[in-house]
């Protein structure tokens, strides 16, 4: 039908802007659905895109569990866990293992829960927690897990060049010396892995595939070879199959060599176990990774804990700890006096060995027990190179897509040249030399032991972090958090993120207290730049959270004049037209009250976006409300009533002078004036703002912003942005002077004080001028300067005018004359007519009668204005007590008044009044 009544089921290409090879659709405006034509236009259908080559995508088995179990199954497990049973004896290492896996376990629901909260792109880890904490958190850990990848590359590719120069020596082939032909194997090792990395994701995967059937043959033939009853060839080294002797020895620990403990063991097995995040960290090459990282990750962890138990209770139960390997050491009869050792009781000497501490064999002395264990020795060789090269190959190929994935999201600044992706894979090559040039680098170093802590810490920061997203998306109780995956606790996932800090410190402090240091710096970065992204990260919905639960028990508590601040609704129109009202309100309100920018919009306009924006970039902490009004008195009454939240809502409205008043018309100035009628009648508090060339400034594009309001000196204009075109303003003289008259209420003394907190403001001196006669000047000069001691206003000097009553120039009476005469009737100079008849053709206008009932007024406001100009002709800043109109007063005299009291100054003049309420307190309670 051409006109539907039904709406359409939601459709996903609405919703969704990464399908591949599809066009996001977007949904049809409400103003669109309203104005949909019952007639239709043909129109041309689009062609359908030409289909390209699929780009290559992996299954959980294959594309998560296989690749977490080659990165768990890595160099220590066959290198050092025979070691540490040696020392940590089987009880002990089967903790340390069980510890690890708790870790791991904890942080995979996280990663469970988190990757099926919605779409996951390419970025692991770093994705992950970005899009959950936002930039701040995301940003820091994406560059320290990348990081982290690479150095878990040169530590697997130490690994295997440990082995290979093992072998060398074995055949007495040495290059240079030991160290540096460890080095030189270790760099040829990772330059190949690069290679196979660059040739794609194909090649990559199946080198992964034949490294993990490597590794399933070598493990059969290592359980194969448990069961398989030792020689003597076997014995000399300290295999003696299964034995409960063996076994009841190897269960305690036995600690050897300076430094080495429960903790530093559990720090050099611990990168064992950070595999886990191989699967998630290649989740954009996943055919779907809310289904593939929970169950390949899970799985993985379930398997490779499997098999790290199975091998530490085995080879605990099956070798001594200490060996000679020297044939002649058999017992020959029953002849044991002067042995030492276990080897005693099963027909060996190991004595002098033991004794000597030179024994080259058994768990505590060789690296090579699984080989001399297991049916085949070699196969345990080919175990090595697979379990070392797939766990490299891993790390090299997720540090540069995490990496890729930052770069892309333009955070941290000259790192964007590696986020370009090559061909239809997206592979990020630049990313992969950066990477590999890491991992030479820490390759150099050639030891495996220093490496690993350091890479122990890395990890544990990401888990923790990972743990703190999902424990903080849990608790916001934000509609936005609905994994698919259910089998999480935010409790569980705070204990690992509490766990995950508490084994940084004790495995390595200094390096705990170095990541976090690096972790601080980057984040500081982030939060002073503010990048423009927006994820709807979990600190969005608390802070929304907080700041919803904080309004709420805020109105059920009482105001207290202790406690008032100038809460402003701040008539702008569009804020970036008048920066300098803006700048002034914002300098006494950021960080201590509410402000809010009024625009009463009289025409239909859309830009409230960008005017945001603008207010953002020129750091203002100001809300924007825009409201359509048929005039400013309108817009203002319902602003007044409707605008803020409980308590947080405008006690004072401020508003820029009227400067063209003159060539308004008499319903613009009547609309002016009664709106701040309206403030009074509301018990609102009032200011009004003058500037000397005026505050709209939408024309002068080339002018300088106003510096005596100017809140940060990091604003730059920007010529790109619309909001830009009118952000200027008049430079005006700063004296560091303020001035305030008549402050016959506490607001007068309250802002200027608040100024004074702002550092462009601190040095600067205020002045008080009060009215009085001179006879008792002195006295009532003490009398203001006790009471601002009371007040805690550290005010500079109180000035006392006693000339206040003193008849003004003729001049300047006579320039107030002239400003008015256009507006009076000049009734009693026109015979025959009645001043109700002139009334009805110009009701705005000043009768003789009230302009003759007004003139002390006149005197007194024209005579303030020249002690005003006399004193503080180049101050900063001028504040008067606004006088107070009467019901009588005609609106334009009013308006000529404050004209005249606030005309001939070179610096803003602010007129103040509040609602003769107590602001300010001397009392502690």
């Amino acid at each position: 039908s051409i006109y539907s009544t039904l709406d359409l089921v939601p459709q996903l290409e609405n919703y969704t802007s990464t399908l591949p090879h599809q066009r996001s659709r977007g949904r049809p405006s409400l103003e669109a659905l309203r104005k949909t034509s019952l007639v239709t236009e043909e129109g041309h259908e689009e062609e359908p895109s030409p289909q390209q080559k699929a780009p290559v995508r992996f299954g959980w088995v294959t594309g998560v569990m296989i690749r977490c179990m080659l990165n768990i199954w890595g160099v220590i497990l066959f290198l050092r866990l025979s070691w540490i049973v040696s020392q940590a004896g089987i009880l002990l290492t089967c903790l340390i293992i069980l510890m690890s896996v708790t870790v791991t376990s904890v942080t995979a629901l996280s990663i469970s829960a988190i990757a099926t909260n919605g779409r996951v792109t390419s970025g692991g880890a770093y994705f992950m927690i970005s899009r959950s904490l936002g930039p701040e958190m995301g940003g820091p850990i994406g560059m320290v897990f990348s990081f982290a990848n690479a150095l878990a590359c040169a530590l697997n590719t130490i690994g295997f060049a440990e082995v290979v120069t093992d072998l060398m020596k074995e055949f007495g082939v040495v290059m240079v010396d030991s160290v540096n032909d460890l080095r030189i194997v270790g760099v040829i090792t990772v330059t190949v892995l690069l290679v196979i990395s660059l040739a794609g994701m194909e090649w990559e995967s199946k080198a992964q595939y034949f490294f993990f059937a490597v590794l399933l043959v070598t493990f059969s033939n290592y359980f194969v070879g448990t069961f398989i009853p030792p020689g003597e060839e076997k014995q000399a080294v300290g295999v003696f199959g299964y034995r409960s002797d063996v076994i009841l020895t190897n269960l305690k620990p036995d600690w050897r060599g300076a430094g080495n403990n429960f903790f530093q063991m559990f720090a050099i097995f611990f990168p064992s176990a950070i595999g886990i995040l191989s699967g998630a960290n290649i989740s954009g090459d996943l055919k779907d990774p809310a289904v593939a990282i929970p169950k390949g990750t899970l799985m993985a962890i379930l398997w490779t804990t499997i098999s790290y138990l199975g091998i530490a209770i085995t080879v605990g139960s099956c070798v001594l700890r200490d060996a000679s390997g020297n044939m002649t050491d058999i017992l020959m009869g029953n002849i044991t006096d002067g042995c030492v050792g276990l080897g005693c009781k099963l027909g060996w000497n190991f004595t002098e060995c033991i004794e000597s501490h030179s024994c080259k064999y058994g768990l505590a002395n060789s690296s090579k027990v699984l080989g001399q264990v297991s049916g085949l020795s070699y196969l345990i060789t080919a175990g090595v190179f697979a379990a070392s090269l797939s766990s490299a190959l891993g790390f090299l190929v997720s540090a540069p897509k995490v990496f890729q994935c930052l770069c892309r999201d333009k955070i941290y600044p000259y790192i964007e040249f590696f986020a370009k992706g090559y061909g239809k894979n997206d592979e990020p090559l630049r990313a992969y030399l950066l990477c590999y040039l890491i991992a030479v680098a820490f390759i150099l170093i050639g030891d495996l032991n220093i490496i690993a802590p350091l890479i122990s810490n890395f990890f544990l920061c990401s888990y923790a972090l990972i743990n703190f997203s999902c424990f903080h998306a849990s608790i916001t109780n934000s509609p936005g958090w609905r994994p698919l995956f259910h089998y999480y606790s935010k409790w569980t996932a705070l204990f690992g993120a509490v766990v995950s800090v508490v084994l940084m410190f004790l495995l390595t402090w200094w390096a705990a207290v170095i990541t976090f240091t690096i972790l601080l710096f980057l984040f500081g970065y982030i939060n002073y730049n503010k990048p423009k992204v927006n994820w709807g990260s979990s600190v969005q919905a608390g802070t929304y959270n907080l700041a919803l639960s904080y309004s709420a028990s805020l109105s059920g508590v009482e105001d207290h004049v202790k406690n008032f601040r100038p809460q402003c609704l701040v008539l702008t129109g569009p804020p970036n037209q008048r920066p300098a009202l803006v700048d002034f309100v914002g300098s006494f309100t950021k960080h201590i009250s509410l402000m809010i920018c009024g625009d009463i919009i009289t025409v239909s306009s859309s830009v409230s976006d960008w005017l945001v924006k603008w207010l953002n970039k020129r750091k203002v902490r100001s809300f924007y409300t825009p409201f359509s009004a048929v005039s400013l008195r309108a817009g203002a009454q319902h602003l007044l009533q409707a605008t803020g939240l409980g308590k947080l809502k405008p006690n004072t409205l401020v508003l820029g002078f009227k400067t063209n008043w003159r060539e308004s018309s008499p319903e613009g100035i009547d609309d002016y004036i009664n709106t701040i009628y309206d403030t009074f009648d509301s018990n609102n508090g009032l200011c009004i703002l003058r500037m000397m060339d005026g505050l709209d400034i939408f024309d002068q594009f080339d002018g300088e912003v106003n510096e005596s309001f100017e809140p940060d000196k990091s604003f730059e204009n920007d010529t790109q942005d619309p909001e830009r075109d009118s952000e200027t303003s008049s430079e005006q003289q700063f004296d560091a002077r303020l001035t305030l008259l008549l402050p016959s209420e506490g607001l007068t003394l309250l802002v200027p004080y608040l100024l004074t907190r702002r550092k462009r403001w601190h040095s600067s001196k205020v002045r008080v001028f009060i009215v009085g006669d001179e006879q008792n000047m002195e006295e009532g000069r003490a009398e203001m300067v006790a009471l601002l001691k009371r007040f805690r206003l550290d005010f500079n000097d109180v000035i006392i005018m006693t000339d206040s009553e003193k008849y003004p120039q003729a001049r300047n009476l006579n320039r107030f004359a002239d400003s008015v005469d256009p507006f009076r009737l000049h009734d009693e100079q026109q015979e025959g007519v009645s001043v109700e008849e002139l009334r009805q053709t110009a009701p705005w206008k000043i009768s003789d009668k009230e302009f003759e009932v007004f003139k002390p007024k006149v005197y007194e406001i024209v005579r303030l204005n020249e002690i005003i100009r006399r004193n503080s002709q180049h101050a900063a800043l001028v504040l008067v007590s606004l006088p107070v109109p009467h019901t009588d007063c005609p609106r334009v005299l009013f308006m000529a008044w404050m004209d005249t009291l606030t005309c001939g100054l070179h610096c803003p003049t602010v007129l103040i009044r509040g609602n003769q309420q107590s602001v300010l307190t001397f009392y502690c309670q």
